[in-house]
């Protein structure tokens, strides 16, 4: 017979798993107590990255059943719920999602909809991507400095390059202008490369 298990995450601890819990006893799934995994983290985390959900890895087995709430519990995007699903499947561990119906993800019918969620969420990436890309055109058109500002202005960075080239080493220079040591390095890079 299969076990069941829950995963319910939150990700601060202000937040509680109850209605989580709640939600997938009244779905009809029985999960007794010690195979609720119940964890908080951020959501940005990836679920291999996860120590509960790492946890919950070590004890699941061919044949079982993981029940979640939703799809984000199981992810930081839908690449990462996709990639976790197929890590689950590869194990014989059939992964039910009640926000779409209970539906087994790993099922030819749950792989249709993890294959939509997938396409959806690579669009709206490729989306961003281009809406990034024409803000920053259009900023660099109106002539407007792109990236981070420059930790050393132009008359002090001619005065690093001077000093590097006396002999004066990258640690000492950092310390003196206030600035990180990767700074220093790339002005160092930009003479050498201007030279070369």
């Amino acid at each position: 017979m299969a076990r069941v298990f829950a995963y319910c995450r939150v990700s601060t601890a202000e937040q509680t798993t109850d209605n989580q819990v709640q939600e997938i006893a009244a779905s009809g799934f029985k999960v007794e107590g010690p195979r609720i995994i119940i964890e908080t983290v951020s959501g940005s985390v990836a679920a291999m990255e996860r120590k509960g959900f790492l946890n919950l890895l070590n004890k699941l087995e061919s044949g079982d059943v993981l029940v979640v709430t939703k799809l984000d519990r199981l992810g930081r995007n839908a690449m990462d719920v996709r990639a976790t699903v197929e890590h689950l499947a590869e194990f014989g561990v059939k992964v039910h999602c009640l926000q779409l119906g209970g539906v087994d993800l790993t099922s030819p019918a749950g792989k249709m909809t993890m294959g939509v969620i997938a396409a959806v969420a690579e669009f709206e990436r490729d989306l961003l991507i281009e809406r990034t890309q024409s803000g920053l055109n259009r900023a660099k058109s109106e002539g407007k400095a792109l990236g981070r500002p420059r930790s050393l202005g132009v008359q002090a960075s001619k005065k690093v390059a001077q000093r590097l080239a006396q002999g004066e080493t990258v640690a000492a220079l950092a310390r003196e202008y206030g600035t990180s040591r990767q700074s220093i390095m790339r002005i160092r890079q930009s003479v050498t490369a201007s030279l070369g």
